[in-house]
């Protein structure tokens, strides 16, 4: 049977286990308006979201200290910076 999703009557992934990952340090107004995003669509696809400080794991801080925020999508990276809506939703329901 197919699965329809709520939003946009699109078919939902196929069971699919989803991850959004954010990646962000402390006082970052980047990072702050990125967790809106992010928790808004994950909010609404039913996407669980999780949050690491570059401040407290050096192979994040490593790779992506010039990049925070920096968003994965089942561990790979999605966006820098600014992370776009529609995009991070197209992302979760393709």
């Amino acid at each position: 049977m197919d699965r329809m999703s709520p939003l946009f009557g699109r078919k939902a992934p196929a069971s699919r286990a989803r991850l959004v990952t954010l990646i962000r340090k402390p006082g970052c107004h980047l990072c702050d308006d990125a967790q809106v995003v992010v928790e808004k669509v994950c909010g609404e696809l039913g996407v669980p979201v999780e949050e690491r400080d570059i401040t407290e794991d050096s192979h994040l801080h490593d790779l992506y200290w010039e990049q925070i925020p920096v968003v994965l999508v089942d561990g790979e990276q999605h966006t820098f910076w600014r992370v776009n809506e529609e995009r991070l939703r197209k992302a979760l329901t393709d």
